[in-house]
């Protein structure tokens, strides 16, 4: 089967609008090329339902090459839409570019997902739910989806948001959001179970700033957990702190909570 080109316009640009596109920018003179070439039409034939691949020979096409910024090659772009959305240089094993495919392309579902920003940002937190499930379940491995469901259960259904939140992995992008949610999950357990929590000077200060967090009273509850920690930094295993880093997470660094509140945590951290 052949994958090269001779309509850029038809086969890249166009095409993308469908389903995503790898280009692989080569030439008969480069060696890894060679090497790489047939790695990514098996990749290809093993997931031509998900991505088309096109090959271009930056030597009869010297002026798209020169357009796309091709200075070494091989070089492998991903469009979508028309437009570039990742790339990497060089001939990776097939095992890092299966890894690198999954965190470039984009879901299929990513119209549906648009449709769920548009449905919070409305309150309808029912209706976003309920679309989010169903991408989950034709998609399991969609993290964005993971992560957005978590998020919206977190606070009146911990022990799922535990669950969605543990299917995302280490490498991930969404990977540091899952940790925050795990986070919090933990320390609503202790709501419903005090006793699990070690006697301390602090352990109702403590109760409080959590329930003040389950309650998305986000500013008194980092009050709260910082209280704590210049108070007994190792208590809960240094819970407090770990509590400020996750709802910092959780919120974002652009946040004006968390803005408002990372020097007096840096603060407490030398107390």
């Amino acid at each position: 089967m052949s994958y090269d080109t001779d309509d850029f316009q038809k086969d890249v640009l166009e095409a993308s609008r469908e389903s995503p596109v790898l280009v692989d920018f080569w030439a008969e003179w480069c060696g890894p090329c060679k090497i790489l070439g047939p790695v990514l039409e098996r990749l290809a034939e093993k997931n031509k339902d998900q991505w088309k691949l096109v090959k271009l020979n930056t030597e009869q096409y010297p002026q798209i090459a020169a357009q796309y910024g091709i200075r070494s090659i091989p070089n492998v772009k991903l469009f979508v839409d028309g437009e570039v959305i990742n790339e990497f240089v060089g001939a990776l094993p097939e095992a890092a570019i299966e890894q690198w495919l999954k965190k470039a392309l984009p879901s299929k579902y990513r119209e549906k997902l648009n449709e769920v920003q548009q449905l919070l940002s409305e309150g309808k937190i029912g209706e976003a739910q309920k679309l989010l499930e169903a991408v989950v379940s034709a998609e399991p491995g969609n993290d964005n989806a993971l992560t957005m469901l978590a998020k919206i259960t977190i606070f009146n259904d911990p022990a799922s948001a535990m669950n969605y939140s543990q299917r995302i992995q280490p490498g991930s992008t969404y990977f540091e959001m899952a940790e925050s949610i795990q986070t919090f999950a933990h320390l609503f357990q202790y709501l419903e179970n005090p006793g699990n929590l070690t006697d301390g000077t602090t352990k109702e200060q403590y109760l409080q700033a959590i329930g003040d967090l389950y309650a998305q009273n986000f500013e008194t509850a980092i009050k709260g957990f910082i209280a704590v920690m210049e108070i007994a930094r190792d208590f809960d295993d240094d819970g407090s702190r770990k509590a400020c880093i996750a709802i910092f997470k959780f919120l974002g660094e652009d946040h004006s909570i968390t803005r408002k509140y990372r020097p007096a945590f840096s603060s407490a951290l030398y107390v």
